[in-house]
């Protein structure tokens, strides 16, 4: 009997070694796995470092025969002690508390006389964790022929500054107070710019920002125009996929979803703040949106008028390039970059406004459309 016992109490045992050791694998191969990711992700910020220098390139070749290009570094509130970092969180205590540095580029037309004033357009880029570049040149090569000077500011969160800065975003919160800073840089470092003539303007999340800067600062811009911008964060987690909502649930972004904390949302959306509004604005959306609904603009729209606020609005019908449809090549796209500067000139009076379309064709495409 005693022997048996014996025998059991062996067999026991050597299952519950077994049972540790198989646990032990499991908890060897999960942190492998969590290293490996570690890994990728700061691979992935060292390609995206790399694609930036590409980017800057690019840049200088697009754009270097009409504008004087500067990339300076510039300072925003602090990250602060709360925010946190995935990982393990280890920080320099200072890197949380003193101002962040981020970086801004700067476009002087070549043709300015430097004993003058002229108006300036702050350009914060779109995309969530995305970085300002030259893709859409015609754009800006227009804006430079009107005599426009430009900064447009890589905010925090942006992509190509490295893993600590990506996680650094504020969505909606302080990456809206880096674009004031960037406008303020300018209005108190350069001589040429004048700051009664300040505007702002951006696309999809670049509008977003666009809209809760004049919200925010509405003496710090004399006009605003928001393309396609994303105004309803609470309507958007609806539509959009789960992968996308998790973008925003992760623990140095929002950190929560909207069904568990949508007054973070609602604080962050444009749709629900236009009772700020005291600046002109223009806005545009287009039904085939494929990334910005329709039902996000109109929302904003009718918070507008449910404000008694003045604006100029104008929804686009299916036209081709649905988000992007304003930035791209075809006709209506350039009568519709007309109509934009038509509006910003009428505020900003640069001094070498367009006075025709086929004029504004000349300056970023040599040639004139039929």
């Amino acid at each position: 009997m005693i022997k048996h016992a014996f025998i059991l109490l062996a067999v026991m045992t050597s299952f519950i070694m077994t049972g540790v050791s198989h646990a032990n694998d499991a908890d060897d191969l999960k942190e492998q796995i969590a290293d490996l990711k570690d890994q990728i992700s700061n691979m992935r910020h060292s390609f995206s470092s790399l694609s930036k220098g590409i980017s800057d390139i690019m840049m200088h070749n697009i754009m270097g025969d009409v504008a004087y290009i500067e990339k300076v570094r510039l300072t925003g509130p602090a990250v602060g002690k709360k925010h946190k970092f995935s990982g393990d969180g280890e920080q320099n205590p200072l890197s949380l508390t003193n101002p962040l540095k981020f970086t801004a580029y700067i476009f002087f037309p070549k043709d300015i006389d430097p004993d003058k004033k002229y108006p300036l357009l702050v350009f914060p880029h779109q995309g969530v964790h995305a970085s300002f570049n030259v893709e859409n040149g015609q754009l800006y090569r227009e804006l430079i022929a009107q005599q426009y000077i430009i900064i447009a500011p890589d905010y925090r969160g942006s992509t190509g500054y490295g893993r600590k800065f990506y996680e650094s975003i504020d969505y909606g919160g302080k990456e809206i107070a880096d674009i004031k800073a960037a406008r303020d840089y300018m209005v108190e470092n350069y001589a040429v710019v004048d700051q009664n003539r300040v505007g702002i303007m951006g696309h999809s999340h670049g509008g977003l920002i666009t809209l809760m800067n004049l919200f925010e600062y509405p003496d710090a811009y004399k006009v605003g125009f928001a393309d396609v911008p994303v105004s309803d964060l609470v309507a958007r987690m609806g539509y959009k996929t789960q992968g996308y909502r998790e973008l925003y649930e992760t623990e140095y972004h929002i950190g929560e979803s909207a069904f568990e904390n949508h007054d973070a949302y609602i604080e962050r959306s444009p749709a629900w703040n236009t009772h700020k509004l005291e600046t002109p604005l223009m806005v545009y959306g287009n039904t085939n949106d494929d990334d910005v609904n329709i039902l996000e603009i109109r929302h904003l729209i009718k918070s507008l008028k449910a404000d008694g606020k003045d604006f100029t609005y104008k929804e686009f019908e299916n036209i081709p390039g649905g988000h992007n449809f304003a930035r791209m090549d075809h006709k209506v796209a350039r009568q519709a970059r007309f109509d934009i500067y038509k509006f910003l000139g009428g505020y900003l009076s640069p001094e070498k406004p367009f006075k025709n379309i086929k004029e504004m064709e000349k300056t970023s495409y040599k040639f004139v459309s039929r």
